[in-house]
């Protein structure tokens, strides 16, 4: 394990994708100073749309650290109007993927910085800073890569599955096209000689981790590094919250529960999170050599948020100190 650094004065990565993993980051960031976290976002779910740069989890990540987002929905600007996308389907044009008036402001300030030469990830701080988030929020890769999935009318990208088909089609394979390097951010994260842990927030592994594992150099840095990797599992009662992975763990055959969360990730943690409805699965997880934590992993508010957090590091052996 890395060493040559004080307790409770170690920097800790966390790996986000979705409304659960954007809660967790949340968390985090109310119980970490800046200069001590690092959050990676998924990028996997981005997308052209109406000639916009749209980042949803990035966002997602964004609009919750900076107490903006929408509890009620679980997604987009909390207080939000739709006076634009109502002109926009008067106009004929596409109005699946619902876009509010303030957070259009959102894609058009990056699509228009992203034009002009600037990297994600130097669009992403620069929006951030606009908005009051001190900690660092950065994305996987500068470079797209885009999940896509396998129905049986062929590939579809992933906004068209999760929105636009509401995740009906059954999923045969998924794929992550295009070549992708870590983005700055990340592999300086990743690389410090104080790394005390990384975390992989409560999203879904196939479709918002799966994605940030995939780019190059990734899995093997992570399965390499002798730190505590923790995860939070996404089920509550072998269930998810919200979202397909209940059904794309039995449409791809990986099982279900906790145990196939686990045979996931495999060496990439070493420790995982469960819900106390599933306390049953922890007697099978520790036969496998899996550290386990139960808890409650539901997160209503923000206090919930930050418990949850103060768990997940007290078992990666991260002390909090002064935020």
């Amino acid at each position: 394990m890395k060493t040559g650094f004080r307790a409770g004065k170690g920097h800790v990565v966390a790996l986000s994708g979705g409304v659960g993993g954007a809660k967790l980051a949340a968390g985090l960031a109310g119980v970490l100073p800046p200069d001590r976290l690092t959050i990676v976002v998924n990028t996997g779910d981005d997308f052209e749309h109406l000639g916009l740069t749209i980042c949803p989890d990035i966002d997602s990540v964004t609009y919750a650290l900076a107490g903006m987002n929408d509890t009620t929905r679980g997604w987009g600007l909390a207080d939000e109007s739709w006076q634009a996308l109502g002109m926009l389907k008067r106009l004929g044009e596409a109005d699946w993927f619902q876009l509010g008036d303030r957070d259009l402001a959102m894609h058009l300030s990056r699509s228009w910085r992203l034009r002009t030469g600037a990297t994600l990830s130097q669009v992403t701080a620069r929006l951030t800073a606009s908005l009051g988030i001190a900690h660092a929020v950065v994305p996987m890769s500068d470079s797209p890569m885009r999940t896509q999935l396998q129905t049986a009318d062929g590939w579809i990208d992933f906004q068209q599955y999760f929105v636009a088909q509401q995740c009906r089609p059954k999923v045969l394979a998924i794929r992550f096209e295009g070549e992708a390097d870590m983005a700055p951010g990340f592999a300086d994260a990743l690389a410090r000689d104080d790394l005390e842990a990384v975390i992989i927030c409560p999203s879904n592994p196939f479709l918002s981790v799966d994605p940030i594992m995939a780019v190059n150099g990734v899995r093997a840095a992570l399965a390499a590094l002798e730190v505590p990797k923790l995860a939070v599992s996404p089920l509550i009662g072998g269930k998810a919250i919200k979202g397909p992975l209940g059904k794309l763990l039995a449409e791809l055959g990986a099982g279900i529960g906790n145990a196939a969360v686990a045979a996931h990730y495999g060496r990439v943690i070493s420790h995982l999170l469960i819900d106390h409805a599933d306390q049953d699965d922890e007697v099978l997880l520790s036969a496998h050599g899996l550290g386990v934590t139960v808890t409650d992993t539901m997160m209503h508010q923000a206090a919930d948020q930050q418990r949850l957090a103060r768990v997940v590091l007290a078992a990666g052996g991260v002390a909090i100190g002064s935020p």
